[in-house]
């Protein structure tokens, strides 16, 4: 089998380099150069100053920069005179300073409507204290109808909150006012047991929720038409405890809620309390601790007002209250050694719960009354 042999093509000869390649660093095989000890390091310095310094000698005087002048030393401060010590009847604190202006109008006490720090007629109290007083309004129903100039004091119109009034003067109210107030209504609810009273707790619904057109009695004689604007302003003039059951009133009128919750009220509340001993085994209730809730218990360190208590049959008592502490009737239970199993309000003052069904409600007529 022949070979085939292949020639390289003759052409133009490769030119001769002129010098050699340096070495690569670190790979060739050129000397390095030393370097130089402390000693020597330090003598090349030593010599490079000088020859900058007989160059600066060399350079003509106007072409050197002019030497800053000396600093001078600033003259010695004479020394402070000390302060002689303050003596201790001198020292002044924040409480001896007289009291800076105040920039808002002087407070007043809402509890008695008096101010503060104003001198008023002897005997002289709020005009909206007074119209609450003689049962006109509330007093935030006052402030309203006296800012709108509704309001008349021997005849004159009084248009500024906080005037005051003597208890003899006469106080008459405008026909817009009274229009005002007899548009607004009073609910009657049958509430069931899992509802609050006022607002919304720990995942329990209002009340209020249940005063719906669905749930209006049927047998509502009251001839007032549901409207969405009975809802505004609409709250509980009393509470029940969320296990409670019975009659609930709901208002939109100052002069109810003043009526029935009001500090002076003496509106009586009639309860219906299946009760049993605390205690497994224990008697019935004595007639020792029967008196105890008609009369001798105190509640948060301040006496109850007498009672009306009595057995209605072998487990249950009837309890007339004018008044209404949180969880009163549970507690006085508890202090005389019963449980409370059920409780139902059936009338508030002379309005009967009658026989409205639970969970519905009705409107109170005009010919009710709650005194």
């Amino acid at each position: 089998m022949a070979t085939l042999k292949l020639k390289k093509p003759a052409g133009p000869a490769t030119p001769a380099r002129s010098a050699p390649r340096p070495p690569v660093r670190g790979a060739g095989s050129g000397a390095k150069k030393a370097r130089p000890t402390l000693a020597q390091a330090q003598a090349e310095r030593a010599e490079r100053d000088a020859q900058f310094r007989r160059a600066e000698r060399d350079v003509p005087q106007q072409r050197r920069a002019p030497a800053a002048p000396p600093r001078s030393r600033p003259a010695e401060s004479p020394p402070r005179r000390a302060r002689p010590p303050i003596e201790p009847t001198q020292r002044s604190t924040a409480f001896d300073r007289p009291p800076r202006p105040s920039a808002h109008p002087p407070r007043r006490d809402e509890r008695d409507g008096n101010d503060t720090n104003t001198e008023h007629a002897p005997g002289s109290m709020r005009l909206s204290k007074r119209m609450s007083e003689l049962g006109l309004a509330s007093r935030r129903e006052a402030d309203e109808w006296i800012a709108k100039g509704w309001v008349r004091v021997d005849g004159a119109v009084v248009a500024e909150l906080g005037s005051r009034v003597l208890p003899g003067q006469r106080i008459t109210i405008d026909a817009k006012a009274t229009n005002q107030q007899a548009q607004r209504v009073t609910v009657l609810l049958n509430k069931p047991v899992g509802y609050v009273s006022g607002q919304a707790e720990d995942g329990y619904e209002p009340a209020l929720v249940l005063v719906t057109p669905n749930n209006q009695w049927r047998d509502d004689a009251s001839g007032v038409r549901f409207q969405r604007e009975h809802l505004r302003s609409l709250v509980p003039a009393g509470r029940l405890d969320i296990d409670s059951v019975g009659l609930l009133v709901l208002t939109q009128d100052g002069r109810v809620a003043k009526q029935l919750i009001g500090e002076t009220s003496e509106i009586e509340k009639e309860y219906l309390v299946r009760v049993e001993p605390a205690e497994p085994g224990a008697p019935r209730l004595s007639e020792q601790g029967l008196a105890l809730l008609r009369h001798g218990l105190e509640l948060d360190g301040e006496a109850l007002r007498p009672a009306q208590v009595e057995w209605v049959n072998d487990d249950q008592l009837r309890f007339v209250l004018t008044q209404g502490k949180k969880r009163q009737i549970r507690r006085m239970c508890e202090a005389v050694g019963l449980k409370v199993l059920g409780l139902k309000r059936v009338r508030i003052g002379r309005v009967m719960l009658g026989e409205l069904p639970p969970g519905q409600w009705r409107y109170l007529r005009r010919d009710e009354s709650f005194d």
